[in-house]
């Protein structure tokens, strides 16, 4: 007796849709369960909490010979999400759930010992992938519901526990499917966790340089003395970027998924993410890794912002990993059984300070460090690894009198309008050129289709050049800035104030010349 039931195994961030051939040899004399199909050891224990779970739900797991395989064999199983989809391959393989019910449907949930079915991670990919099969059906458990359910054209039915999945195969306790008018709508959520722009004082300069960066996607560096307000800044980014689109806000939620980062009450990320992980952060943390790949920082800070604190402090290749990412927008993983490929598409910001003392170019506090210690202090961000930052800006202590200066200056609401209409300009330029969402993504080929500049800006941008000794990608960089500069200014070529506004970003005597 044979029967086959659909789950699915994730892969990085992508689902595959799997069989779980279960086979049944009621003559058996010898009691065996044995599950094949590279399946891992968390997938093989599932074999107790099967047998465990149908007993307790007041139905019969026979004492004889079942075999479940996972097909396709050579895909790796890793996750506790096939317990539902075997505890129904056996029930249907022994008469006690119907066939019908079962033939255009995808099982997903791990099975506690009573019978309850918890929560797992990826459900979304999961969902996706099985829309994509043309499955009609998904039964995942009820905590998981909200978050399936922004998947459209499949049915989602949220399921609390095996005897109550039973019970609905035979219509004696119907299970509804999710109801999409509750789900929550994009932008209802209000923004938390930054500090508002009015309330910065001072560093006006600061603000404006990240205004640029948030307009463009733009890589910034700030190097200033302790205590300036770098950090304070850096958290108040988020609160000028510009708003999630629908198809963003799933992309990140896709991943926070697999990452099972996802909060039950919130199954949409709303907000763009703020990563800050600490400069002791291992490799695999950083860039995604281990034995089954996970995303790292830089994929979880997709489509937001990644900000590396005291970046000076962090160790040499550990920064150099980041060059990859940064340039292709994605990190691939390889390992024995495959590579994976993660998005990675950020804006970093770097805060450091500008010597081990803190106080090089300080007016108000004396520096002791030498001018060695300060060249093999700064020389810890490698050249390329700066080629490849767009801004750098210098952040000073703020006077006293700005400090008490009273009541709040511009608000972050008022610059994320400047901000939301630039990328506004963007998206309607990139209408045509998939997978471009702002300037920063501009490959050399956008560059010169869309970044003319007038016949000033030319003469001062080759000037510029020739006397900074600007490497091709740094040349291709301030174009990019400028063109971001020109949006902001609603302005539709690259006038001379935008290149020379540009090009200050790359000139600083901190971190020598931004060459």
């Amino acid at each position: 007796m044979l029967s086959i039931v659909r789950a699915c195994a994730l892969v990085g961030l992508d689902g595959h849709i799997i069989e779980v051939q279960t086979d049944f040899n009621p003559r058996a004399g010898i009691p065996s369960f044995v599950i094949v199909g590279l399946a891992d050891s968390a997938v093989k224990e599932s074999r107790e909490r099967v047998r465990a779970a149908i007993k307790n739900s007041g139905l019969q797991f026979p004492p004889k010979a079942f075999v479940v395989n996972l097909s396709p064999a050579d895909l790796p199983k890793t996750s506790t999400g096939y317990d539902l989809s075997i505890a129904v391959g056996v029930l249907a393989v022994t008469d006690q759930a119907p066939a019908g019910p079962l033939e255009n449907a995808l099982f997903i949930g791990e099975l506690s010992l009573d019978g309850v079915i918890r929560h797992v991670s990826g459900v979304l990919p999961m969902a996706h992938a099985a829309r994509q099969a043309g499955i009609r059906d998904l039964y995942v458990p009820a905590d998981d519901a909200r978050l399936a359910a922004f998947v459209p054209d499949i049915n989602v039915f949220p399921v609390q526990s095996l005897g109550q999945l039973v019970e609905h195969f035979y219509g004696m306790n119907p299970i509804a499917p999710f109801d999409r008018n509750t789900l929550p709508k994009l932008g209802t959520a209000e923004l938390t966790g930054f500090t508002d722009f009015g309330f910065i004082k001072g560093q006006e300069h600061v603000k404006r340089a990240l205004e640029i960066a948030a307009g463009g996607n733009h890589n910034i560096l700030m190097a200033g003395p302790p205590g300036t307000g770098k950090t304070l800044l850096a958290r108040a980014l988020p609160g000028i970027l510009p708003s999630l689109s629908m198809e963003e806000a799933l992309e990140i939620t896709r991943i926070y998924s697999v990452a099972d980062l996802l909060q039950s009450d919130q199954p949409l990320m709303q907000q763009r993410p703020f990563r800050a992980p600490h400069h002791t952060v291992s490799y695999a943390g950083m860039i995604g890794g281990g034995s089954t790949p996970k995303p790292g920082e830089v994929t979880l800070a997709h489509r937001g912002v990644l900000f590396l604190d005291e970046v000076t402090e962090a160790p040499g290749r550990l920064l150099d990993m980041l060059r990859q990412p940064i340039e292709d927008r994605q990190v691939t993983i390889s390992r024995a059984s495959g590579t994976m490929t993660f998005p990675a598409n950020f804006l970093l910001v770097l805060a450091m300070n500008p010597c081990p003392c803190g106080y090089y170019g300080d007016p108000q506090h004396a520096c002791t460090c030498s001018p060695t210690m300060i060249s093999r202090y700064q020389s810890r961000i490698s050249g390329p690894l700066l080629d490849r930052i767009d801004m750098v800006i210098e952040v000073p202590r703020v006077d006293y009198d700005k400090l008490m200066k009273g009541g709040p200056g511009e608000s972050s609401v008022d610059v994320r309008a400047r901000v939301e209409a630039a990328r506004e300009r963007q998206r309607n330029r990139f209408s045509e050129s998939p997978g471009l969402y702002a300037n920063a993504d501009m490959t050399v080929k956008e560059i010169d289709r869309f970044c003319t500049m007038s016949a000033d800006a030319r003469k001062l941008m080759e000037l510029s050049v020739k006397r900074m000794q600007l490497s091709a990608r740094a040349y291709h960089r301030i174009l990019k800035l400028a063109r971001t500069i020109a949006d902001l200014a609603e302005s539709s070529s690259i006038e001379m104030a935008h290149v020379a506004e540009a090009v200050q970003y790359r000139s600083s005597r901190l971190v020598g010349g931004g060459a």
